[in-house]
Formats: C-alpha cells, structure tokens, sequence
C-alpha cells in the first residue's frame, strides 16, 4: 500500500521516521508526480505479506491504519506516540511472530 503524503504537509522521510519511533516497519517511496527527490520522496509503502503471515485480518489491518493515521496527525504529541506503541505492542502480543517460543514483546518507551 502507498499513502501520498502530499496532503498532509509531510515527506516520506519523516513518515518513515515516525512510524519507526512506534515500531511499524516501511520505507519513503515516490508517488505519481513526485515533487521530492527520490531521497526524501512523498510517500510511504507498507507491506502486508508480514501481516498477513501472522494472521492479522481486516480489523487489525484496520486498527494499524488507525495506529498510523493518528501518529502521523499527532507527529508532535508524546502522548499520542506513547499510546500508539502501546497499540502496535497490543497487536504484536495477540499476533506473535513465533508463537511456539513464547518470547515476551518488551516495551521500548
């Protein structure tokens, strides 16, 4: 999935940044018509097949839209982080990796 950043005032650079700081994984990409360098770049890709390797399904795909959405809006609001890495923790915890392994999620913040 590609989001065009262009409409909230914000390069691919520093979404990826962001959604980093809250343990989501993805990479600045070109939209269409990029006016940023392929550097810094207007957009930002998110993979599924991770996702959908661990289970999740609409509802989850759904909340981490949500989870996105809202940190990126809030980029300046500790709060808002906090919460959303408590979310992406709260889905991790249900959707393990290697769930034969039993392995605790620490909380990084």
């Amino acid at each position: 999935m590609l989001i065009d950043l262009r409409c909230i005032d914000m390069t691919g650079k520093e979404a990826n940044n962001l959604v980093s700081e809250i343990n989501i994984t993805a990479n600045k990409n070109t939209v269409p018509f990029d006016p940023e360098s392929p550097f810094v770049t207007s957009g930002l890709r998110l993979g599924s097949p991770a996702m959908t390797t661990r289970g999740l399904g609409v509802e989850e795909f759904t909340e981490i839209g949500n989870i996105i959405a809202d940190c990126l809006l809030n980029r300046n609001d500790e709060g808002v982080k906090k919460d959303c890495l408590n979310r992406v923790k709260a889905l991790c915890d249900r959707f393990p990796l290697y769930p034969h392994l039993n392995i605790p999620v620490p909380v990084l913040a």
